[in-house]
């Protein structure tokens, strides 16, 4: 068996770096940027007012109320600004550049707000109200950093600096596949000894949540030849194969049987659940294969293929949250093996680390279980046992 630190490594060599691709600003949300992005203009560019109100010389202002006739209009977007004149105030709006003289801003409820003289009721101080040339960014220098995970706020960043296009990691393509001819897809009748396909609506729905483009087939029969006839036309174009079930130790093996010497290897991995796991290149395109029970499909999900899907896609954090907390039920685990549990953690006030329980049962097959937990406990390879009350690692979901 490898170890699950040495098979991940394994997937995420695989997959590699996603390739970079140049994007419009708004097909770019959730990606990561895959070069520095220098701000090409100074953020404000220019001197403005903060406030709707008067530039004035400071000077003038110094005792209240004063007077003073309204020499010039400048809203947002004025380009042609002339100088303010000792003496005089320019009635200016939010946003709009500073004229040359004015040294301060007098917001408008501070005046009387008149338009051809305007009396002014507070002092005015130097400064006040101005927003100042590369206050926020300089130009030139670093806007967005080369790893950011792109979000609304650096999108609007990215805008103001100038760029209308990012060059980022593009989305991987991936094709995710079920496979038994026990799988019925809803919402047709079910017969004795069938179930719900619902492995291929998790996978999809997972990787689609890291910003991966993903197609679906469902359902595929435990025929090999039916495998690689349904499979192979799709694989052009495709970053990635994922599917699931098929890889374990029976008589009806499909993915085993029909990738085994195609330069997929198949291998235990000393975990539970989630122990039988294939991977490698079919017609040169990544291959990862998970078991079938819908627990270790997620487990494994969350164990390996995750974090190496992040790292392709240029993220940097490709972890979960990892804590600590007390265990209020005892656990066992096989000897040898990483086991993963849905869990409970709480954290209350009064508690350092938290606690957590297990949820549900150890057995693969139990969804429901999952779906209420908000973790996986972490029982090493070297512990068997684990008493209430003994710290034990927690992946926060």
């Amino acid at each position: 068996m490898i170890s699950v630190d040495d098979y991940r490594e394994r997937i995420t060599a695989l997959l590699g770096t996603a390739p970079a691709t140049v994007l419009p600003l708004a097909d770019a949300a959730g990606l990561v940027l895959a070069e520095d992005v220098p701000a090409r203009v100074s953020l404000p560019p220019f001197d403005n007012s903060a406030m709707d109100g008067y530039a004035v010389r400071a000077a003038d202002v110094t005792t209240s109320p004063v007077t003073l006739p309204v020499a010039d209009d400048i809203p947002a977007g004025r380009v042609d600004v002339g100088t303010l004149e000792p003496g005089t105030a320019h009635r200016i709006m939010t946003g709009a550049p500073l004229p040359p003289g004015a040294d301060a801003v007098v917001m408008v409820e501070d005046t009387d707000g008149g338009t051809e003289t305007v009396t002014i009721t507070a002092e005015a101080r130097e400064g006040a109200h101005i927003r100042r040339l590369g206050e926020d960014v300089v130009a030139g220098s670093l806007a967005l950093a080369a790893g950011t995970v792109l979000g609304h706020s650096h999108l609007g960043l990215a805008a103001a600096v100038g760029l209308a296009e990012v060059r980022v990691h593009r989305p991987l393509r991936v094709l995710v596949a079920s496979t038994g001819t026990e799988l019925v897809d809803a919402p047709a009748p079910l017969r004795h000894g069938q179930i719900y396909e619902s492995n291929s609506v998790m996978l999809a729905a997972a990787i689609r949540e890291l910003g991966c483009e993903v197609e679906v087939v469902r359902s595929v029969v435990d025929d090999v030849e039916e495998f690689r006839k349904v499979i192979e036309p799709r694989l052009a174009g495709a970053d990635l194969l994922v599917t699931s079930g098929g890889v374990s130790a029976g008589a009806y093996e499909v993915v085993k049987d029909a990738l085994t010497g195609q330069g997929v290897e198949f291998r235990k991995v000393a975990m539970q659940p989630g122990g039988p796991q294939g991977n490698g290149r079919w017609h040169g395109v990544p291959v990862v294969t998970l078991p079938g029970n819908p627990v270790s499909v997620l487990v494994s999900f969350e164990a390996f293929l995750r974090p190496a899907l992040l790292a392709a896609l240029g993220h940097t954090d490709v972890s979960r949250r990892r804590v600590r907390a007390r265990l209020t039920e005892a656990m066992s685990s096989p000897p040898g093996r990483r086991q993963y549990r849905r869990g409970v953690f709480t954290l209350s006030e009064r508690e350092v680390t938290g606690v957590v329980g297990p949820h549900g049962g150890p057995g693969s097959h139990l969804l429901a279980a999952f779906t209420q937990a908000n973790c996986l406990i972490v029982l090493p390879e070297d512990v068997s046992s684990a008493a209430v009350g003994d710290e034990v690692d927690v992946l926060l979901l």
